[in-house]
């Protein structure tokens, strides 16, 4: 099951998300924790799945009740489904998150346009010269938030900032591949 996981990652980040998405499956149906398997719903909302998607984030935050990323994920996934406002009330509470950046991003994601003070600090962080850790994962989810309201220019432009930010060039942190995914997506028309 291990190794299916692997595969799952190693076929997201090649851009093949239907395959992926089926390995990450795979990998659950012969035992693998599938409340490990953040990476799945990752591929499930790229593959459209969103449905499943929300369902695999949920189960990944009960399982860890201080990572804001799970509930903005499954928020992400709902709102494709339920519309962005029901999907912002059915946020995951979650308790907080030892990352800075993360928990205004959190509060941009579960206030939506009245979560001003995150906002600014967002885009201030997103902004930074250098494109540390704060920096790409600031413009990242900016860039996912503005696609939640439809508005594909702005994320697009955000999307561009997290993807060619230094840490995104040298790390080998997945969520790197996934703006570059998103990227390569979205250009395409998928």
């Amino acid at each position: 099951a291990l190794f299916l996981t692997l595969a799952g990652s190693f076929a997201f980040q090649n851009i093949f998300v239907n395959e992926s998405a089926n390995l990450f499956d795979a990998a659950a149906s012969l035992g693998y924790p599938s409340s490990f398997l953040w990476q799945r719903g990752i591929s499930l909302y790229y593959a459209g799945r969103f449905e499943e998607g929300a369902a695999q984030f949920r189960k990944d935050a009960e399982m860890n009740s201080h990572d804001t990323e799970e509930s903005i994920w499954a928020m992400l996934c709902e709102a494709r489904f339920l519309g962005l406002e029901e999907a912002r009330k059915r946020m995951t509470h979650v308790e907080q998150d030892p990352r800075p950046v993360m928990r205004s991003v959190y509060n941009l994601f579960r206030y939506g346009k009245h979560a001003g003070g995150p906002r600014v600090l967002l885009e201030r962080t997103a902004k930074e010269v250098g494109g540390s850790k704060d920096t790409f994962y600031a413009a990242l989810y900016l860039g996912l938030f503005e696609e939640a309201q439809g508005h594909t220019d702005d994320s697009r432009e955000w999307m561009a900032l997290a993807k060619e930010s230094a840490y995104a060039r040298e790390s080998s942190d997945y969520m790197a591949s996934v703006a570059r995914v998103h990227d390569l997506l979205r250009s395409r028309g998928s």
